[in-house]
């Protein structure tokens, strides 16, 4: 099976063409263009790259936030159109689980982040379990020093990633010792991550007929401390996991 897959959520365009057992192409960019600009010319880049016709395509993965609302919109409508035309099922992959994605390494805390603006992160927390992507804190925003100290606090070797880190963590500020941020190629988003995460939805039976409506942020349940929740679905979330 080859799906498309896509990744607007940030300033980072990144498409691929993937199947389970590889990576045929993948076009990554961070510039100061728009996403309207680039993400067809990159999709059409990356089909011919891979050598798939979209009509050999046999699903989309597409990130559904959280994010950039405009980035996520203009993903979301590439996605829904070209399963429109090509009758594709089509799946929706949480931007901070792809990130996550990027670490396959058990035993390590893996803090996705993006950014919630005035100083504030969307985080959730992951870690691998036998094999499988596991949440250990769900997804919440949060101060930035709040999340450096709850990475602190857990004492677990801690990786954190995603926009934020690279713009407001990296070299700005004095981290505790068991946490690093990612390294350039690692910290922003991929769309690689989302395809294989997609393929894995694809093959467990989860997908939307193409008439369906994803909607950003859909997978997530998203609560501010303090104050009412964000996103989607309202109430605190208890129990969080150290």
């Amino acid at each position: 099976m080859s799906i498309l897959a896509i990744d607007t959520a940030t300033q980072v365009s990144s498409v691929a063409v993937a199947s389970a057992d590889k990576l045929a192409a993948e076009l990554t960019m961070q510039a100061k263009l728009t996403h309207s600009e680039t993400l067809m010319p990159h999709i059409k880049e990356v089909l011919r790259m891979a050598n798939v016709r979209k009509e050999q395509l046999e699903g989309i993965a597409v990130s559904i936030g959280p994010g950039s609302f405009t980035g996520l919109r203009i993903g979301l409508a590439a996605a829904k159109a070209m399963a429109y035309a090509l009758d594709l099922p089509i799946v929706g992959v949480s931007t901070l689980k792809a990130l996550a994605y990027h670490y396959p390494v058990p035993g390590l805390r893996i803090v996705s982040l993006l950014d919630a603006q005035k100083g504030n992160a969307y985080r959730e927390s992951y870690e691998w379990e036998k094999g499988t992507l596991t949440v250990v804190n769900p997804v919440e925003v949060l101060p930035l020093a709040e999340i450096l100290a709850e990475c602190a606090e857990s004492g677990r070797e801690t990786v954190v990633l995603g926009d934020i880190a690279a713009r407001r963590i990296r070299g700005k500020v004095d981290l505790p010792a068991n946490v690093t941020v990612a390294p350039a190629h690692l910290v922003m988003p991929r769309a690689a991550c989302v395809a294989m995460l997609g393929l894995q939805e694809l093959a467990a039976g989860a997908r939307h007929a193409h008439g369906h409506v994803l909607q950003i942020g859909r997978s997530h349940r998203i609560t501010s401390r303090g104050s009412s929740p964000c996103g989607q679905t309202a109430g605190r979330r208890r129990g969080r996991r150290r």
